[in-house]
């Protein structure tokens, strides 16, 4: 249930408020994607906590940057 209704607000976020923000992300594909696909694939808390560990990589001060899937 908590899955089905992340997945319902990031998209959400996706269709009409990530329009809304310039163009900043390091990865591909951006943080919001890597989060519905770690929650489909792993379920609502590793999901969650898969996403979180990215968002932490994605700053201005880390090396890495490009093409990030999801393991």
């Amino acid at each position: 249930m908590l899955s089905k209704i992340s997945i319902i607000l990031i998209q959400i976020y996706q269709q009409y408020f990530r329009v809304l923000f310039p163009i900043s992300c390091r990865f591909y594909p951006s943080c919001s994607e890597y989060a519905k696909q770690a929650i489909i694939k792993y379920g609502f808390v590793l999901g969650v906590f898969k996403a979180i560990q990215r968002l932490m990589r994605c700053q201005p001060f880390s090396k890495r940057f490009g093409y990030d899937p999801l393991l």
